[in-house]
């Protein structure tokens, strides 16, 4: 009599485990949304055109009723940063993000490597007309170093290319 209790009680807690299972799975499913395709997080770019394609909000119908005089003792106005546009780059050896400064300048400000790859902690992430990284491949891996130089496109677009090393 006894096995038969225990069995029973295995069996209770068994489908007890079963049906919380199913129900969690059921309601991780429904989720989102009724079915609705899972959304992936944008990145800068994606980001960067949402923001672009949104409509802007509607200015105010009047105009301020008393505008604001600058006094005679205000400080005169900063002069406006220049703009930094940043975006992230491929290449064969990684990715990085990288600003494109008004000033024409590029900058460095993260990189990671791609599988197989390291980056070598010789960066020269600017700012400056010129950032580089060379990306290594593991050490059993036959492939050469690959040195990159990366620059501002005239659209404020980074480049980079493979150069020899030096």
């Amino acid at each position: 009599m006894r096995k038969w209790r225990s069995a029973a009680v295995t069996a209770a807690w068994v489908g007890v485990g079963t049906a919380a299972g199913a129900l969690g799975a059921w309601q991780l499913a429904s989720s989102d949304g009724g079915g609705a395709a899972h959304s992936r997080p944008l990145d800068e770019a994606a980001v960067r055109r949402a923001l672009a394609e949104s409509p802007m909000p509607p200015s105010p119908s009047s105009p301020d009723p008393k505008p604001s005089q600058p006094s005679q003792s205000s400080k005169p106005p900063k002069p406006p940063k220049p703009t930094t546009d940043r975006s992230s780059l491929r290449f064969t050896g990684g990715t990085a993000t990288v600003e494109c400064r008004g000033d024409g300048t590029v900058y460095l400000v993260s990189w990671s490597p791609a599988d197989g790859f390291h980056i070598d902690e010789d960066v020269e992430r600017g700012p400056g007309a010129v950032a580089r990284l060379e990306a290594e491949p593991s050490d059993d891996d036959e492939r050469e170093d690959l040195a990159y130089e990366i620059r501002c496109g005239a659209g404020g677009e980074p480049q980079a290319r493979v150069v020899g090393e030096d």
